[in-house]
């Protein structure tokens, strides 16, 4: 679990497919290792970790503390949810360790479990704020709310306006934080990995298994009804 607040700014070092990884049964396969340079989080990381890599919970399969670049494999559905598979080396990515049981939650709770990607359509800045404008797919858009969490390449923030109909959301970023992630440093076109608040995604899972219970219930009632009338003429 982590909690959305961005602790440094890495640099992705190298973004490769490999046909050596070894699988469970002793076999060798394919692979994708992304390698990613950051001097925080490699204080107290161990082999097996979880590191999110801009908004993507990852584990550490390999470390290197002389040249703080550690290395995390990226499974086809990381690759097909994420941009991660899309950047070059020398990229800008954000870096969070796993949170402390106990610890401040400064964010809100971020699972690392990517919902899928937005596209940035506008920027604008208001005084000393950075607005940004975001397109996604009503899939996602739903489970977005007005003042609700999202995590944004890792960061957690705050929805502003949220639009159904052209299936947009707006954010904006205080001079703070926009000097501590890599969000402003992306152009219009350029995609974000999006993790929405968990709790709208069970709510609805725990709405989907009374639905069509209160849907019995209410063609029960009518029926009830229809007789009630029959019986009262």
């Amino acid at each position: 679990m982590f909690t959305g607040i961005v602790e440094e700014m890495g640099e992705i070092v190298s973004l490769e497919t490999r046909d050596d990884m070894v699988l469970w049964d002793g076999s060798t396969g394919e692979r994708t290792e992304l390698k990613v340079r950051g001097s925080v989080v490699m204080d107290g990381a161990y082999l097996g970790c979880s590191i999110c890599v801009s908004g993507v919970c990852l584990t550490a399969t390999a470390l290197n503390p002389e040249s703080n670049v550690f290395a995390v494999g990226l499974a086809p559905e990381t690759l097909r949810k994420t941009n991660l598979g899309t950047l070059a080396p020398g990229s800008a990515v954000n870096l969070e360790r796993a949170s402390e049981i106990g610890g401040r939650n400064s964010g809100h709770f971020v699972q690392g479990h990517v919902d899928g990607t937005g596209t940035i359509v506008d920027k604008w800045i208001d005084e000393d704020s950075l607005f940004i404008k975001v397109e996604v797919p009503p899939s996602l858009l739903k489970y977005i709310v007005p003042k609700g969490f999202i995590a944004i390449d890792g960061t957690s923030l705050t929805v502003c306006e949220v639009d159904y109909v052209s299936n947009y959301f707006t954010f904006m970023l205080i001079e703070y934080t926009q000097k501590k992630i890599v969000v402003p440093l992306k152009e219009v076109g350029e995609q974000l990995n999006l993790e929405v608040d968990v709790l709208g995604k069970y709510a609805e899972s725990a709405l989907a298994a009374v639905t069509p219970r209160i849907d019995e219930l209410e063609k029960e009632v009518t029926e009830l009804k229809e007789i009630i009338k029959k019986l009262a003429k």
